[in-house]
């Protein structure tokens, strides 16, 4: 029986009370045995393993709640161009950069599917923790749906063995669909309830799927599975149609009224913002210019009320779980998301609640991980600095010191 203890560090434990100062965490085996002061701790004789904090902080895993580990930016010539088998290896390091970076969960909103969740789990691959929704469900002409005048698709999200094309239209098909993807494995359902910055066709104000559709599918996600429904949703009425469906995320949530925040606070729904996502594209049009044009000018459209939108929201009390949409910037930058949450409103231990015990409960793993309790998952990490002082600091991964993953010590620097 071994046990670790992480000692002299900022304790910090994801559940937004005052960090305690010479914290440690005592892990035996994959599980967290205490957590506090270790001076309060009974220390076991024998089979310890120390890990020094050096003064840096000790928080949970870190978690982002919309990844897509298929793409790492935005080139539609170099996407088509691959086979689809090229697409798995090329996730390896996308992977290894998310872990490196302090991320130990995540939720593949579209792309990863159920062979890359288990090459993880089976230890073939390093990886977070993933939650994966496989395919993303879209109307068609909707976002999602790659269709081009020239008859040309240009679908981030090809349909092979294990990944079912994602476009359904009407109540039935959207039925079928729904179990299409849970068969494959799904763990949670993505739909475009709108339209998007990166789609050719649409815009983000469009409304996508009926009301009725949505609520289809909300049902038959939790008949089949008691799984959950997230909703690609940006412009208002597609956001009201999928909080009124039942849809348990709203993922970048744009064009937000005081009514929907409303409705979003009242029945509970998660707000995942990814503030990251518009300004990425902007980003990448001005270095590589590998955006398309339609997309450049929808994220300028947006990227302003965005950040309005999710300020609202946040001082309304909407529960906001930290999600970036990393595969349209690369892998492994995603905690630049916290700084720009702080932008809006929040503070540093907001920002990294959302991050840690806020994004527990969206992915329903509040039990298991999220918050450094005795009796939890042992996924915890230790930074150089003190991100409560320098949020922006977590963005160099350098900072990142260690990463512990389920009892393993994924990464460890000097």
């Amino acid at each position: 029986m071994s046990y670790t203890l992480i000692e002299n560090g900022l304790l910090i434990d994801g559940r937004g009370g005052a960090p305690v100062s010479s914290g440690a965490v005592l892990i035996k085996e994959n599980r967290i045995q205490a957590v506090g002061r270790k001076s309060d701790m009974a220390l076991p004789a024998h089979d310890l393993q120390r890990i020094d904090a050096q003064g840096g902080a000790i928080l949970p895993g870190l978690i982002d709640t919309h990844v897509h580990f298929t793409f790492d930016g935005f080139n539609l010539q170099q996407q088509l161009a691959k086979p689809v088998s090229l697409r798995f290896f090329e996730m390896i390091g996308r992977m290894r950069r998310t872990l490196d970076a302090g991320i130990t969960a995540v939720r593949d909103a579209g792309g990863a599917d159920l062979g890359v969740k288990q090459a993880v789990e089976q230890g073939i691959v390093a990886g977070p923790r993933m939650q994966i929704s496989i395919t993303v469900l879209t109307i068609t002409g909707g976002h999602g749906d790659g269709w081009l005048p020239s008859g040309i698709e240009m679908s981030l999200f090809s349909a092979y063995p294990g990944a079912p094309a994602g476009r359904c239209d009407g109540v039935e098909e959207v039925r079928k669909k729904v179990r299409e993807v849970l068969r494959a494995g799904a763990d949670v359902i993505k739909v475009c309830a709108t339209g998007g910055v990166l789609s050719p066709t649409d815009h983000p104000e469009f409304t996508q799927f009926t009301p009725e559709e949505l609520a289809a599918m909300v049902q038959e996600a939790g008949y089949r599975r008691g799984a959950k429904v997230m909703a690609h949703a940006q412009g208002t009425e597609g956001i009201k149609n999928a909080v009124l469906a039942g849809i348990h995320s709203i993922e970048h949530g744009i064009y937000l009224t005081d009514e929907v925040i409303a409705l979003m606070k009242e029945r509970g729904t998660f707000l995942v913002p990814t503030l990251l996502a518009p300004l990425a594209v902007l980003e990448a049009a001005e270095g590589s210019g590998s955006m398309p044009e339609w997309g450049i000018r929808k994220a300028r459209e947006v990227v302003e009320i965005h950040s309005a939108s999710i300020a609202a929201a946040h001082q309304a009390g909407v529960k906001i779980a930290m999600g970036t949409d990393a595969g349209v910037m690369p892998h492994g930058t995603n905690l630049r998301e916290l700084g720009l949450m702080c932008g809006i409103g929040m503070t540093p231990m907001e920002a990294i609640v959302a991050t840690t015990r806020v994004a527990a409960e969206c992915l329903g793993w509040q039990e298991q991980i999220g918050t450094l309790e005795a009796g939890k998952l042992a996924d915890v990490i230790v930074t150089r600095t003190n991100p409560l002082q320098d949020i922006r600091s977590l963005e160099d991964a350098h900072n990142i010191r260690v990463v512990i993953k389920d009892g393993q010590v994924v990464k460890e620097d000097k």
